[in-house]
């Protein structure tokens, strides 16, 4: 009765320590994405920003003929 006592507390410090280093991995992982999400919406405001400067006319450039 005591090994399997024993065993199981062994199986038990086993699995908290899994589930530790893979609470560590999944935070880490979660900092990235975070990470990358602001980037990629720094990146869409950018494109817009130059998206929207290419599709505004300038003032020197007269109207297409169609207008």
């Amino acid at each position: 009765m005591s090994e399997r006592i024993s065993e199981l507390e062994s199986q038990l410090a086993f699995q908290e320590h899994t589930i530790a280093s893979l609470n560590e991995v999944v935070t880490q992982q979660q900092e990235q994405i975070d990470l990358l999400q602001e980037q990629v919406r720094r990146l869409y405001d950018q494109i817009q920003q130059v998206a929207d400067s290419l599709n505004r006319p300038t003032e020197d450039e007269p109207p297409p003929p169609h207008y």
